[in-house]
């Protein structure tokens, strides 16, 4: 995996690596098995990603990663250098603690492949598969008949599919089997390794992986048959030319069968139709799991979370929710260490999870926290929910702290802000709101800490935030407000993709209470009600609605788009709702709130991710928090480009051309 970061510069990752492969080499499990495994290996002192494949004791080869991924989340090049010898092998001298193991002093490193007696195997290692030059191309034309590939691919809402695709096309176009297994789990931070191992010969996957689940380990086995290999390749006559000019590859002969004589009556596998989860099923999934590995590893308690009865927050406790479905679900099918993980929690050594509701109960705690400005069809839909669900429910009431911080600022200056309804500035309206915000922030760890105290319970709870990825590109927070947590399971994922997943929870889970949340407008209840009813809602605030905010974030961060692009392109995409002069006005808005609110990025809470154009700056959206905000520049070059339209559209309009 890629979680040990800015840890492969250390050397003790590289001895407890060798440390960790004599276990295995020793390991009787692994015997009369070609066995494929990743360390980082450091190779006339230069450090490399790296398959290590060895058979009953001995290893056969060390093959390099020769394509790093050093886009997006990942950051290889700055922990490895990437094989740059193509078909070129050295000797490798092995660590001490190898060679007493093996009894071997050198063996072959770089990019070989290896021959059995019965096939031809290579491997190629994670970005390798997504590169347009991959490994797989080469080495198949030159008689690779099984390739393996271990993968560290995280979890991206309706990513799966591409995986997927790319392996079987592999065979597809060249014939052969792939081998693919992918990482599991929470690593350590912000991804999750959705899983999705399979197997594919020739075009079809013959076997298929879980992509969400609770088990460490799953193991895929198939028997495929090598003639069918030979005799698809066979027939190809453009992938026979282009195989007699390839240049070989070295061959590091095995004395080894991976067949045999008895195999004839053992009936091979046959091709299975991929089954893909909906993006609802993929958020019900993955940031469930991706919670319960915290959990569990974390060693708290349960959660915490601020329950507002809006959209946002009643998401997280549904997935929250589901975390506990995945636990007694895996307890029914027999997985003991999640078992002992989920007694280790509650602190009790014969408890079996088996209701999620009760269960729920045990670890969730939700807070709505009032005010003033809240309204009591929010406090009843958290309360209807947090019912449904079998959270630990408490009911709150912020004021009397709202009050004692605001008085302590007018003790001191002498003056007593006011909300814009009663006459006071928008600065003042602000940081009124902001105090609100902060407070419950505040309240929440402290609640997150003691609430299992006064039950009689040992432990913690870590706190959930429950931004969605649009607020945080439009920065439509409170800095170190409730959107500050320890993690945050849906600040990857969209406003859009939250609704369609509440209905899926109301479908699903049986949670009535949420279609009242549905309907209900999204609000932040942080400014007075007028005659006591509602005067704030998120999408007036923002001055864009939450579909145009998904639209920004895939064209700022997906496209690349700058103001000027941005411009252009929505100038056509919206060209049946909006002039060009609205686009221009929509553009500069949504890039001059974005800049101001850039820092706020900085403190983010580590939030699932699961979307492509995230603004987590943490290592994925590298940006500068400090704006020149009114891009003067880029603006300019979009009203000259509204002005020239204009002009043109209204020489056309005069000509009578369209």
């Amino acid at each position: 995996g890629y979680g040990c970061a800015d840890h492969y510069l250390e050397s003790d990752t590289l001895l407890h690596c060798c440390q960790a492969l004599a276990e295995l080499l020793r390991a009787p499990a692994a015997r009369d098995i070609v066995c494929d495994v990743g360390m980082p290996v450091m190779h006339r002192n230069v450090r490399y990603n790296c398959r290590v494949i060895f058979l009953n004791g001995k290893i056969l080869l060390i093959r390099p990663k020769i394509i790093l991924a050093n886009a997006g989340n990942y950051r290889e090049l700055r922990w490895f250098t990437p094989w740059s010898k193509p078909r070129h092998v050295e000797e490798y001298f092995l660590p001490r603690i190898i060679q007493e193991v093996t009894g071997q002093e050198t063996v072959p490193f770089g990019d070989a492949v290896l021959a059995t007696k019965d096939t031809c195997l290579g491997t190629e290692i994670c970005e390798e598969l997504w590169a347009p030059n991959s490994p797989h191309i080469e080495m198949g034309l030159d008689g690779v008949e099984i390739f393996t590939n271990s993968s560290g691919s995280h979890h991206v809402l309706r990513k799966a599919h591409t995986r997927v695709d790319l392996v079987n096309s592999a065979t597809a176009k060249n014939g052969g089997i792939y081998l693919l297994a992918n990482q599991k789990g929470c690593d350590g931070d912000r991804l999750y390794y959705d899983g999705c191992a399979m197997i594919s010969m020739n075009g079809d996957t013959v076997a298929q992986g879980s992509q969400f689940s609770l088990d460490d380990v799953e193991v895929l086995v198939a028997t495929l048959d090598l003639e069918d290999v030979r005799s698809y390749r066979a027939e190809i006559s453009s992938r026979n030319l282009a195989a007699s000019k390839v240049c070989p590859y070295p061959r590091i002969k095995v004395n080894f069968e991976l067949s045999g004589s008895d195999d004839v009556a053992v009936p091979p596998y046959i091709p299975i139709q991929w089954r893909h989860h909906s993006p609802e099923e993929e958020i019900c999934l993955g940031p469930a799991c991706w919670l319960w590995d915290f959990l569990r590893r974390s060693k708290q308690a349960g959660f915490f979370l601020p329950l507002s009865g809006g959209i946002d927050s009643s998401a997280t406790a549904c997935i929250g929710y589901s975390m506990c479905h995945q636990v007694c679900l895996a307890v029914k099918n027999g997985n003991a260490e999640v078992l002992a993980d989920a007694r280790r929690i509650v602190n009790d050594e014969a408890y079996v999870p088996e209701d999620p509701r009760e269960f729920c109960g045990r670890i969730f705690t939700t807070c709505y926290m009032a005010s003033e400005n809240s309204t009591q069809e929010t406090c009843n839909r958290a309360k209807l929910l947090a019912e449904q669900i079998g959270s630990y429910h408490i009911n709150l009431n912020i004021d009397a702290a709202v009050k004692a911080i605001v008085g302590i600022f007018s003790l001191v200056t002498g003056q007593s802000p006011r909300f814009s309804a009663y006459g006071g500035s928008s600065r003042e309206n602000l940081a009124l709101q902001n105090v609100q915000a902060r407070i419950r922030m505040v309240l929440a760890y402290l609640f997150a800490q003691l609430t299992l105290w006064t039950r009689g319970m040992p432990g913690g709870l870590l706190v959930l935030g429950s931004s969605n990825v649009d607020e945080g590109l439009r920065g439509y927070l409170t800095k170190y407000d409730c959107s500050s947590a320890d993690i945050n399971p849906i600040g990857g994922i969209s406003k859009t993709d939250l609704k369609s997943f509440i209905q899926y929870c109301i479908e699903n889970f049986q949670l009535t209470s949420l279609r009242s949340i549905m309907s209900a407008p999204p609000t932040a209840e942080l400014e007075p009600l007028v005659d006591g009813q509602l005067s704030q809602t998120d999408e007036v605030d923002m001055g864009m609605t939450y579909a145009e905010l998904s639209i920004y974030g895939r064209l700022r961060k997906i496209a690349k788009a700058g103001p000027y692009s941005m411009f252009c392109k929505l100038i056509s995409i919206w060209k049946e709702i909006c002039t060009p002069r609205e686009v221009a006005s929509k553009v500069k808005h949504f890039f001059r709130m974005y800049s101001i609110n850039r820092h706020k990025m900085t403190v983010l809470t580590p939030a699932y991710h699961a979307e492509n154009y995230s603004p987590d700056d943490n290592r994925f959206d590298l940006r500068p928090f400090l704006y020149n905000t009114t891009w003067s520049w880029q603006f300019r070059c979009i009203d000259k480009q509204v002005n020239a339209l204009f002009f043109y559209g209204f020489i056309f309009k005069s000509k009578g051309l369209s």
